[in-house]
């Protein structure tokens, strides 16, 4: 992307922003973004002291420790290619365990080869098949330390191309096979079993610590289904990541850079914005970023568009939805994060008249802002999590009111195999009058639903009660076992059934069908055979509840899957 054409893009992006914001400054809402942004950045001139970076890493993250963010420039003055490019490291989900520690092999191949280990490789990616970590935040500085472990394919990471400029090339590949019973909920009786591949490629340039060139491409393919493919399943031979950095300042020894693209976005415990890694085309967007990175805080303000997967053609971004916030992350001591954001969508699509008389009105002709904070760490073997978040606005001309709260508590037993385990609550707001003129039902946005609401994706995080509980353990080292229990309850008995995606399912306006929607038990087992390549085997079940029963009689789904997953 060439100087003139980042221009074009700018004005074009900061054109029909103003248009945006100025129909919303009646409401109120740029005043309130202002006000947050104040308070986020007095923050950030008062936060000083260097964070620890020996906090235990869940295993959705890689199994490295960034060195701290400092100045690129080294005490001779040359420029120091050790501390690029500063990437972010991804917060811990929700359910986040703490990975062996101590001695052991921590991969198959290490145990085929008797290298047994001390501790834990130092290692880009975490050792599990599914990753929603973009590519372009994977950690390979390490490389820039002598005595590193050496690997296959280091000479296609970092290549220095000359004294100011670095290149990468990476990869990702996936097979996944999949079995599904009374597959989506459907009343009669057809199960579904396919097969999904997918293939990432990517390319990274730097020059020096100014400006980055990021591209990844991505082909997702779907064969041998019963039913029609979903929209996720396929997207042949497109782009997922193309973008510009450009690095703007340094302010309080940490970077500010401006990215200008296709990006993809994740933020904290992923409930909210996420990459989505399950589905086969992963989830992103386009617009604009600025963010700055410190060793306390991590501070993002991001206008973007949501793009519409279009299996056979270009994606294009999505013109009838605007998507901008502001996130900041606080790191106020080991093992201890905090999250503070504002998020704002803008949904100007058009409702359907059908849809509108049936009160299935989060997908279109809204404005919803959501406010919401976080805290999650651990103390010791203590682990804990509670994240709550309200949503306002408005939506098919009604007020909007809905809030979501996510806690839960976990416990790590010093025990051999490494065994570990969460107690969970997480709620929805729903609705079931659409005549008091305001609409409850909270929309959960762009999350990894998956992982918190059941691996059948039949609940999505809206109208619901979740009581729930995780245990895992380590066998071995590179054996990870991971069983969740889930028991469903509508938050209100006339909303709707909500899938993974925010979907309305099922609903009875009576209420009379109960709110019990189900109870589901998910298994995973993932096999770390070497340092790039992954198995995952899982099942999952479903028993219905009496809302179920009542709403599609005879349903009993479950989901058996194998995944292979090769990254370079």
């Amino acid at each position: 992307m060439n100087s003139s054409s980042i221009f074009s893009f700018l004005v074009k992006f900061f054109t029909e922003l103003k248009v945006h914001c100025n129909k919303k400054i009646k409401n109120g809402l740029l005043p309130i973004g202002s006000a947050i942004g104040i308070m986020c950045f007095a923050f950030q001139v008062h936060a000083t002291k260097p964070a620890d970076t020996n906090t235990p890493i869940p295993t959705s993250a890689p199994v490295t420790t960034p060195p701290p963010v400092a100045s690129t420039a080294t005490a001779s003055g040359e420029f120091d290619k050790s501390k690029v490019p500063a990437v972010s490291v991804p917060s811990r989900p929700g359910l986040f365990l703490l990975p062996p520690a101590g001695p052991g092999y921590y991969s198959l191949w290490d145990m085929i080869t008797s290298n047994k280990r001390e501790k834990p490789p130092v290692a880009p990616y975490a050792p599990f098949a599914l990753l929603t970590t973009p590519a372009y935040d994977i950690d390979f500085r390490y490389l820039a330390t002598p005595g590193h472990e050496k690997d296959v394919f280091d000479p296609v990471k970092r290549i220095d191309l000359g004294s100011d400029w670095l290149l990468s090339f990476g990869g990702n590949f996936w097979y996944r096979y999949t079995h599904e019973t009374d597959s989506r909920l459907n009343t009669a009786d057809i199960n579904n079993d396919f097969h999904l591949l997918r293939t990432r490629f990517h390319a990274d340039l730097w020059y020096r610590d100014k400006v980055r060139l990021f591209a990844e491409l991505l082909d997702a393919r779907s064969f041998g289904s019963e039913l029609p493919p979903l929209v996720t399943d396929r997207n042949h031979a497109d782009i997922l990541n193309m973008f510009t950095d450009i690095k703007l300042a340094n302010i309080n020894n940490g970077p500010v850079y401006i990215r200008v693209g296709r990006q993809e976005l994740m933020y904290g415990s992923q409930r909210l914005i996420s990459t989505l890694d399950w589905v086969n085309t992963r989830r992103t967007f386009q617009g604009v970023k600025a963010f700055w990175r410190t060793p306390e805080w991590d501070v993002d303000a991001f206008w973007t568009r949501p793009m519409i997967t279009e299996k056979g053609n270009v994606d294009n971004w999505d013109t009838q939805q605007n998507f901008f916030g502001l996130w900041a992350t606080n790191k106020p001591k080991p093992g201890h994060t905090i999250d503070l954001y504002f998020l704002s969508l803008i949904n100007d699509r058009n409702i359907t008249p059908a849809n509108l008389l049936a009160g299935n009105i989060l997908q279109a002709n809204a404005d919803t802002h959501t406010l919401g904070g976080r805290l999650v760490g651990n103390f010791d073997n203590l682990l804990y999590e509670l994240e709550g978040m309200y949503q306002f606005g408005r939506r098919s001309g009604l007020d909007v009111s809905a809030f979501a709260v996510a806690t839960g508590v976990g416990y790590r037993l010093p025990l051999p195999m490494n065994p570990q385990g969460w107690i969970r609550y997480d709620f929805a707001s729903g609705d079931g009058k659409n005549t008091d003129g305001r609409s409850n039902t909270f929309n959960q946005l762009f999350p990894f639903g998956h992982y918190y609401m059941g691996f059948l994706d039949r609940v999505g995080r809206q109208n619901v009660h979740d009581f729930n509980a995780q245990f895992t353990m380590h066998p071995m080292p590179w054996i990870t076992f991971i069983t969740q229990y889930h028991r469903f309850y509508l938050a209100n008995e006339r909303d709707f059934l909500y899938n993974a995606a925010g979907l309305a399912t099922f609903r009875d306006i009576t209420g009379q069908s109960g709110s019990h929607i189900g109870d589901e038990v998910d298994f995973r087992l993932n096999l770390h055979v070497s340092r790039h390549q992954d198995v995952l085997v899982g099942y999952s079940k479903m028993w219905s509840g009496d809302f179920l029963k009542a709403q599609a009689p005879g349903v009993s789904p479950d989901l058996f899957y194998v995944q292979y997953n090769f990254r370079f």
